[in-house]
């Protein structure tokens, strides 16, 4: 009997279940294929998220089922609807705390681009009303629930304009890049060792549930200086990054699922996008990470990629 159920083994999930095994606690990582990280306390198990019943069964005993799922972009309205209801009947049944690895989709675009937890949940877009719709049927189902919300992501594994448009021009030698956004404007990006770490801690403690908590992050910097941090990191030459103009990828959109999709999200990186994790920092004692960590797995990884394909 596991003591802990996680949903997902992408950068959290994984970076979770290494978490709670290394502290000597079971995990059971339920994927679609059966993957996940290699350690003696961990079962991986093939199950399809979104079938009830048998998470149920996977669920039995546990503590905390932690959400760490991430289906096809392009299929949020369609796939998440199913998953959430599924995860929150496991927890449910097992009677285990609900732990969701969030985003700040849910609050839409803001007129200074200031995120707190006292933000409305004001997003029009698709996928943030997908994102408010969990959150809501999660709080009431009377399960215990919890979610992290962090920013865009910086870590091995994650996908994030940064992994998109920076590290293929990194890996070509190239000297500049083209991003869907503006390079010079403050956006907050989260560590996914932190994201982790925060759903672990707030999953056992009993003041954080029935709440959304910022994980901590580092002060807000603009994508060329996060650019100009990873090619110092990864000793490669600095590359200068050029904005896409914003009615390229929304005509692109027209035509291609995935560029709709980033189309719809693109306010994020066309203004300020400043993720206040204060709140949670004072009342657990949590602190983010040195961005360079994050910047240091990423190019590890990289570098690591780059010579499997030599």
């Amino acid at each position: 009997m596991s003591k802990h159920l996680v949903v997902g083994s992408g950068p959290v999930g994984s970076t979770i279940a290494r978490l709670l095994a290394d502290r000597g606690e079971s995990v059971r990582v339920v994927t679609r294929s059966g993957g996940g990280p290699e350690h003696p306390l961990i079962e991986r198990t093939a199950a399809d998220a979104a079938d009830a019943h048998r998470l149920t069964e996977l669920a039995e005993g546990a503590e905390v089922l932690y959400n760490c799922a991430n289906p096809p972009y392009t299929d949020w309205e369609k796939r998440w609807p199913p998953m959430n209801a599924a995860m929150i009947a496991a927890a449910k049944s097992a009677g285990a705390v609900y732990a969701i690895t969030g985003n700040l989709y849910g609050y839409g675009p803001q007129p200074d681009g200031h995120m707190a937890e006292d933000t409305p949940l004001a997003a029009v877009g698709r996928k943030g009303k997908v994102r408010i719709r969990m959150w809501e049927d999660a709080l009431r189902s009377g399960v215990r629930t919890v979610e992290a919300r962090g920013s865009d992501y910086v870590g091995a594994g994650a996908a994030s304009v940064f992994s998109v448009a920076l590290l293929p021009a990194v890996a070509k030698g190239r000297r500049s890049a083209w991003v869907p956004g503006r390079a010079d404007l403050p956006h907050s990006f989260t560590y996914t060792g932190d994201m982790a770490r925060t759903l672990v801690h707030l999953a056992g403690d009993d003041r954080a549930f029935g709440k959304a908590w910022h994980v901590p992050t580092v002060a807000p910097l603009t994508i060329q200086e996060l650019a100009d941090r990873y090619c110092a990191v990864a000793g490669a030459p600095r590359i200068t990054l050029r904005a896409i103009p914003r009615f390229v990828m929304r005509t692109a959109g027209l035509a291609v699922p995935m560029a709709r999709e980033l189309a719809e999200m693109d306010y994020q990186f066309y203004a300020p996008f400043r993720m206040d994790s204060s709140l949670t920092e004072r009342t657990f004692g949590l602190a983010p990470t040195d961005l360079e960590v994050g910047l240091r797995e990423v190019a590890a990884a990289a570098g690591a990629t780059a010579a499997r394909r030599m």
